[in-house]
């Protein structure tokens, strides 16, 4: 079974900066993509940034040179480094990665969540 654990939510003014953080542990063998995802009150879950194991990355247009994403692959860590901060950037950040597992001989896919870290952006 692989986890997500956040962490590096919080409150911050507009203009400022965050850094988010996600550690992967657990029966992982790889790990293929990690990314990040949004959801902000009485919205849909959104792609803020992706990264693959290779360092190719994918930005939400909405949030393209302002954040920036990217992994510690020996740690089965991801980051967002988040700049420039906007009220509507508000959220509940969510990191997400695939992968597949292993336990013993036996190979599986898997695809997790993390348990969400608040970010509010007062203006």
């Amino acid at each position: 079974q692989v986890q997500l654990v956040e962490s590096g939510g919080g409150l911050v003014q507009a203009g400022g900066s965050l850094r988010l953080s996600c550690a992967a542990s657990g029966n992982i063998f790889s790990i293929n993509v990690m990314g990040w995802y949004r959801q902000a009150p009485g919205k849909q879950r959104e792609l803020v940034a992706t990264i693959t194991g290779y360092g190719n990355t994918n930005y939400a247009d909405s949030v393209k040179g302002r954040f920036t994403i990217s992994r510690d692959n020996a740690k089965n860590t991801v980051y967002l480094q988040m700049n420039s901060l906007k009220p509507e950037d508000t959220a509940v950040y969510y990191c997400n990665c695939n992968g597949d597992s292993q336990s013993g001989f036996l190979m599986s896919r898997f695809e997790v969540w993390g348990q969400g870290t608040l970010v509010t952006v007062s203006s």
